[in-house]
């Protein structure tokens, strides 16, 4: 078949909203990640905790990720991608409610762990489903919506934690219904968790779960009225091939290669390893407590992170502009050095900081250096390696594992993820210059990851990958 017989006639306002739909599980991402910003030092307060307890407790959702990611790619495999995404809403929904009505610090840890299941599995679900939902020409800005809507999640997480905070005149302060505000900030999820359950209850299942599951008719359907595809019996027998060149899906399907998985499963992970190694969730969970440590006023330090949430959000809609046109791999290179050297920047500048604890300070000129610094290191990530990953991962792999190898890529993004957010507090107590000059050197070494093992995958069919394309890309 040529693939000019399954093209798609053109974009439409069909798969924008199933899309959408999708990637909401992004956003409850997210908020669910960000919101304990603006609850922590309440919420420790109330419940008599501190150093590690503290940094567990903001940390704790992240092993539900990692437990949440690692299941849903099988799960998704054997009963479908929107089963899985309803499920996740579920534990969104009971995430929000119990962490808000929480009776102490190992109840809302639970609560948190069980939220980050949720997540986890969003982490998956969102980038496969709509990859395999997407026409190969708008694959990549479809796909960039996940990572729109987990920096929109993360924007109005730190937007509700102000308005909350400020509404009952501090976040430890009283609000309605006899509840702190810091507890209102973990119930405020429960609406969108509730919305992406009816979202997901409304779309179709993936064509490629379909035909896996020899349900042809409805796979015919959603690719004539949601892809577009002029020819859906031949597209079909096209999937159909794809996925007979390998047995059930499962973890085992993983398995080859002289390091025992096959090489672009282990490309993926390296992508996603590389996404959280650069140190972005440390301005996203510490990062009002960041600037306050050298001296920015608490008011300072707040309105320093809505901007860079807000620089975070624009730049993913450039990034989104730009995938399709530019390429991947371009894009992830240009990410490397601009994360290097704004990183390297930000180690020179905290280097220069006076005073410790409540009387740090950054001299000057060095407070402006590190604050624009720190922006263009959000530029640099947001339009390049936060979403870039994601849609990589959502279709460098072959049909028959997509599913498994990206559960496995994410649940290594969020351990990744889990071991620069603990040990944060530790390298900061020796120094924030150390803290940025690592994560500065795991930046150069992405660079050269990318240059050596990172394939393009801009315009290339789903069923045209390949195992073998863990090997650099040569045009």
């Amino acid at each position: 078949m040529s693939r000019t017989e399954s093209a798609p006639t053109s974009f439409n306002a069909r798969i924008l909203g199933i899309s959408l739909a999708a990637a909401l599980g992004g956003f409850l991402f997210g908020f669910d990640t960000a919101v304990i910003n603006g609850a922590i030092d309440a919420m420790s307060e109330d419940f008599g905790i501190s150093g590690f307890l503290q940094g567990f407790a903001v940390s704790s959702a992240l092993l539900g990720c990692v437990a949440g990611a690692w299941f849903a790619g099988p799960l998704a495999a054997r009963q479908g991608r929107v089963r899985v995404m309803v499920v996740a809403a579920v534990l969104f929904t009971a995430s929000a409610i119990g962490s808000g009505l929480a009776f102490g610090t190992w109840d809302l840890i639970a609560w948190r762990a069980l939220g980050g299941l949720g997540v986890g599995a969003a982490s998956v679900i969102a980038p496969a489903y709509i990859a395999e939902v997407s026409p190969a020409d708008v694959r990549g800005r479809l796909g960039s919506l996940q990572q729109l809507a987990i920096v929109l999640g993360i924007f109005a997480a730190l937007l509700s934690d102000a308005f909350l905070a400020g509404s009952a005149g501090g976040a430890a302060e009283v609000l309605w219904l006899g509840r702190e505000a810091w507890r209102w900030m973990f119930l405020a999820e429960a609406v969108p968790a509730v919305l992406y359950g009816l979202f997901a209850l409304t779309i179709p299942e993936s064509p490629r779960y379909l035909v896996d599951q020899e349900r042809e008719e409805e796979a015919a359907d959603v690719l004539t009225r949601y892809t577009g595809v002029r020819d859906a019996a031949a597209k079909i027998r096209e999937i159909r091939q794809s996925l007979q060149r390998e047995a059930r899906e499962s973890l085992r399907d993983l398995r080859g290669g002289s390091l025992g998985l096959k090489p672009i499963v282990w490309v993926g992970i390296a992508l996603a390893v590389f996404q959280q190694f650069v140190g972005i969730n440390v301005i996203f969970y510490y990062s009002t407590t960041l600037w306050r440590s050298v001296g920015f006023e608490e008011s300072e330090a707040l309105t320093t992170s809505v901007i860079t949430s807000v620089t975070n959000v624009l730049v993913t809609v450039v990034a989104i502009l730009l995938v399709d046109k530019v390429g991947r791999r371009p894009l992830l290179l240009f990410g490397s050095v601009g994360m290097a050297v704004t990183l390297a920047t930000m180690a020179v500048a905290f280097s220069q900081a006076q005073g410790t604890g409540d009387s740090a300070s950054l001299p000057q000129p060095w407070g402006p250096i590190a604050l624009v610094a720190a922006n263009l290191y959000v530029v640099s990530f947001g339009a390049t390696w936060g979403p870039i990953m994601w849609v990589m991962l959502g279709e460098m792999f072959p049909n028959k594992i997509r599913a498994t190898a990206v559960s496995v890529a994410s649940a290594a993004n969020w351990v990744a993820n889990f071991i620069v957010s603990t040990t944060f507090p530790s390298l900061a107590a020796v120094g924030l210059s150390l803290a940025y000059g690592l994560y500065a050197l795991f930046a150069v070494l992405s660079l050269l990851f990318v240059l050596w093992q990172v394939p393009e995958t801009k315009g290339r069919e789903l069923e045209e990958m390949s195992d073998e394309s863990g090997r650099r890309a040569r045009e």
